[in-house]
């Protein structure tokens, strides 16, 4: 046996995530892609004593990201604050079983975009200490916000001026946050603000996000309205999330500025098609109704003008669920782009802007070992991702996580899970 254990998964249709599509192999040594080509490899790969896997002619792609999602919150019609600790205690153990739902709609890379108290970073050290297993982690904390802006009662941290977003920063930073989240405009969710109302100021903006780019984080604003587009853009933000009223100035200063768009077009759907009728409440209805058709035209007017995309879908907002995640791949190609531009979207161009494309997003010899399996080809039918039973295997840092060939989670040294009928039920080895 190798000192490190090897595998090569061949006889499969590989997307490299930069473009490149072929039938061949990816070869696995510990935690890392050692070897990517055509052909088939499997006569040295025996030689050397690795493992073969027989990927059969299905689809081999990197691991998927999911910019924005909240694991804390569970895609109920109307989410409830988490304020008790007893309720943060259940968040935790909400947060943990949506992270492996992530796992097994074959996300292996999140960005939690805000949770109450510190559940995000808790979660994180479970998955350290390992008692659970999650996708790799990219987390926000608290979100900061105006006082009584959105998301105040749910995640945020209220702050008023450009010392006081810069203090919240900070302590967010030092709390453990690899992005500062804010919030630009008012939301669907919170009942009182309107979703197109400028909150934050650039000059509290632009404090926050000097504070995380100096510690070398990155940072991600809320914006509905064309004005709080505008002023997170000018306020130098990595990312603005939804931007469902966007017009033709606000994609010019994204240009200018190099601001990623990250268009969670799931979780405006999943509002409007679920409505009153499934207890969403109807303020929250009427504004995605009105933002609907906007962010459609919107996005289409972004993508045409070159602004860079990077995939999220919001999910644990009403009716968005995590391990669906995958749904955004879909309304992507809705949208204009092609299959494959959908995939690198949700691959090589989400790990640029998260930072992480040193290690994953495509696969290439030195990167992390983060690969799903996909029965069928997504570039033929992109809504093959979307279908959780299509996601046959998913690693993560060269480790399999899922397989449902063997109709197994496999959830670490310390937990074994098994998949029935769709759910995890995980028992202590």
């Amino acid at each position: 046996m190798p000192s490190s254990h090897s595998t090569v998964y061949r006889n499969g249709r590989i997307v490299d995530g930069d473009g490149k599509v072929f039938t061949g192999y990816v070869a696995v040594e510990g935690a890392q892609i050692q070897a990517v080509g055509e052909g088939d490899p499997v006569g040295a790969a025996a030689r050397s004593g690795a493992d073969v896997v027989d990927l059969a002619g299905r689809t081999l792609l990197p691991g998927l990201i999911d910019c924005h999602v909240h694991l804390s919150m569970d895609a109920l019609a109307a989410p409830a604050a988490l304020s008790s600790p007893r309720a943060q205690l259940v968040g935790l153990m909400t947060a943990s079983k949506n992270a492996l739902a992530s796992l097994g709609g074959g996300v292996t890379t999140v960005r939690d975009c805000g949770t109450p108290g510190e559940i995000d970073f808790a979660l994180r050290q479970a998955a350290a200490d390992g008692l659970c297993v999650t996708p790799r982690l990219v987390l926000s904390g608290r979100a900061l916000c105006m006082t009584g802006g959105h998301g105040w009662q749910l995640l945020g941290i209220e702050v008023d001026g450009p010392d006081a977003a810069r203090r919240a920063a900070r302590a967010q930073i030092k709390a453990g946050a690899d992005n500062v989240k804010l919030i630009a405009t008012g939301g669907i969710l919170t009942q009182g603000t309107e979703i197109g109302s400028p909150q934050l100021t650039v000059d509290e903006m632009r404090a926050a996000v000097e504070e995380a780019h100096k510690a070398g984080k990155i940072s991600a604003a809320h914006a509905h309205g064309a004005q709080g587009i505008k002023n997170a853009a000018m306020a130098g933000v990595d990312s603005i999330e939804h931007a469902y009223f966007i017009d033709a100035e606000g994609i010019d200063l994204m240009l200018e500025n190099g601001t990623t768009l990250v268009a969670t077009s799931a979780a405006v759907r999943n509002v409007v098609r679920h409505g009153t009728e499934a207890g969403i409440p109807a303020h929250s209805v009427a504004k995605a109704q009105s933002a609907i058709e906007r962010h459609v035209g919107g996005f289409k007017a972004a993508h045409k003008a070159g602004v860079k995309l990077a995939m999220g879908t919001d999910s644990g907002v009403p009716f968005t669920r995590h391990g669906q995640n995958l749904d955004e791949l879909v309304y992507l190609v809705e949208m204009g782009l092609t299959p494959l531009e959908a995939i690198q979207v949700a691959t090589r161009d989400s790990a640029r802007m998260l930072k992480l494309d040193d290690r994953v997003g495509t696969l290439e010899p030195g990167k992390l070992a983060d690969l799903v399996v996909v029965d069928g080809d997504p570039l033929a039918d992109i809504a093959v991702l979307s279908d959780p039973s299509r996601i046959r295997r998913v690693v993560l840092n060269g480790r399999t996580v899922v397989d449902r060939d063997a109709s197994r989670f496999v959830v670490g040294s310390a937990f074994a899970g098994a998949l029935v009928g769709g759910t995890t039920e995980v028992a202590a080895r």
